[in-house]
């Protein structure tokens, strides 16, 4: 009989996945078992990650990108609104505007985006988890951060819309925006389906501003405002006719949850760009390009019109102005790879807390919905943000087989006490479970660009030390190392022990 040990050769596909093993004859099911499965780089375990086959970091890691174009084509109306929002509305629009909830939305988008940057962060989303899967764990744009940068309100209800044919989008032009019969068909014919144009929009509030017809002017301005920004989508120049309904009663659309909305119309669309196949990043790219400066101070260019400490109360959005960024989508892959939890501020907030204080609800664990659009919101997958230690969270919420959304999040408190209960408030901003990173690592594709060829391809799991809890000394220690592995410098090199002095003072602090 043979005793010696049989070697496997073990063979990826087309796709880089190695693939599940067949039982050999005689061979145990708990042998097979054993046997990992996954993709080069992550994730090792496809359970978490169930469409990662068709997610761009697959193909990226493998140097295949979207398009000749690596950037998305990103949505910003910031310019149009600029000149299309006035200095001051007539007090019988302030008064409708003020109340709606939404009067912030008219000063808080930036003139333009850092398409590189934001799709550099678009590729590290995954709809699953509704997460972006930086290399030291996951982090998201929550509901807090949602209230703080554009000062939406959390709470209140979701919105169930009804179908909007051409013919009703027709209808509701004529009742609730004032226009003749023939101009509303014209204009709905030429939008080929049930959309207003953004433009035509501006006009009808220009129009009936003139002519003093108040409410027809709200409503034409409010479509504008929600249609260039938390609505905003990929045509880039139109607004479903639907939305419209929001508006019919004046008086009663400040009970909806608007912040719910934004955050919800944004991960629809991250979760559609984070996919090889899509090109285009609808949604409110202001809200994503504000998070990422109030998180990442040493990520990409940005321009800062006032000091936190200086705010009157202003939503944090406005803090941040566009500044021509030099570093372009596959720069910054290797930068974001790089970074360690020291480059976070965790919890950029606090100091607006006069402002916006923290509001529980935004722990909330379960699905959130406006119209037919539902997401998961996980809390549990961030803690860190909230200033707690995170810990393994548990598998996704399966949105589809949600069916009680509304009653969920009214009796939200429940959700509340599993999220936290759980963990244990944080003795230092960036603190994880002992075996964390080991399973994040396993179930993630933490980090885009692949070793060298001539390396192992498997990623190793990182050990961070505490680092300095002082942001600017964290920025400090970050400029500091960065530039040492731009230089491949080594400690014992006479011309580097300065800088790695330096590096150690930082880090202390």
């Amino acid at each position: 009989m043979y005793t010696g040990t049989l070697k496997m050769v073990r063979r990826r596909g087309a796709d880089g996945r190695i693939p599940v093993r067949t039982l050999d004859r005689g061979a145990s099911s708990s042998a097979a078992a054993a046997e990992p499965t996954g993709y080069p780089g992550g994730p090792y375990d496809t359970s978490l990650l169930v469409k990662y086959e068709h997610h761009v970091a697959r193909h990226i890691w493998f140097g295949e990108e979207r398009g000749p174009k690596k950037e998305l084509k990103v949505a910003g109306h910031g310019l149009k609104l600029t000149s299309r929002v006035p200095l001051a509305l007539p007090p019988q629009m302030e008064s409708w505007v003020s109340r709606s909830g939404l009067a912030s939305l008219q000063r808080t988008s930036m003139n333009k985006i850092d398409t590189n940057l934001v799709s550099a962060f678009v590729e590290r989303w995954h709809l699953e988890t509704s997460s972006f899967h930086m290399p030291f764990g996951e982090m998201s744009i929550t509901l807090d951060d949602v209230a703080c940068l554009l000062h939406l309100p959390i709470r209140g209800i979701f919105w169930s819309p009804q179908d909007v044919t051409e013919e009703l989008a027709v209808e509701l032009a004529v009742d609730y925006l004032g226009v003749s019969q023939g101009q509303a068909q014209s204009h709905v014919r030429s939008c080929r389906g049930s959309y207003y144009k953004l433009e035509w929009l501006y006009d009808i509030f220009v129009h009936h501003r003139a002519a003093s017809s108040w409410a027809y002017a709200t409503r034409a301005y409010l479509l504008m405002l929600v249609g260039s920004t938390i609505f905003a989508d990929k045509t880039f120049t139109l607004v479903e006719a639907r939305y419209l309904l929001l508006f019919r009663d004046l008086d009663g659309c400040s009970g909806y949850s608007w912040g719910a909305t934004a955050l919800v119309t944004l991960y629809r669309y991250l979760g559609d760009a984070s996919m090889y196949s899509c090109k285009q990043l609808g949604g409110y790219p202001t809200l994503l390009q504000c998070w990422i400066h109030e998180y990442f101070p040493t990520v990409g260019k940005r321009g800062e019109n006032w000091n936190p400490a200086g705010n009157c109360g202003l939503p944090r959005a406005m803090r941040w102005s566009y500044r021509q960024g030099v570093l372009k989508v596959d720069d910054l892959r290797p930068i974001l790879d790089e970074l360690t939890p020291t480059d976070v501020i965790w919890r950029p907030f606090e100091d607006h807390r006069a402002w916006r204080v923290f509001d529980e609800i935004c722990l909330y664990r379960g699905c959130l919905k406006w119209g037919e659009t539902v997401v998961p919101y996980l809390p549990d997958r961030c803690l860190r943000q909230f200033g707690y230690r995170q810990y393994v969270p548990s598998p996704p919420l399966d949105c589809m087989m949600a069916t009680d959304i509304d009653v969920d999040w009214i009796s939200y408190h429940p959700s509340v006490v599993d999220v936290i209960g759980s963990s244990s408030v944080a003795t230092t901003p960036s603190e994880v479970v002992d075996g964390y990173l080991e399973w994040y690592y396993r179930v993630s594709h933490p980090r885009l660009v692949p070793p060298h060829r001539d390396a192992p391809r498997e990623v190793p799991v990182p050990v961070y030390d505490a680092g300095p809890s002082d942001p600017d000394w964290a920025r400090v220690s970050t400029l500091i190392r960065r530039y040492l592995r731009q230089v491949n410098a080594e400690e014992k090199d006479p011309q580097f022990s300065d800088l790695f002095e330096a590096l150690h003072i930082s880090r202390s602090h």
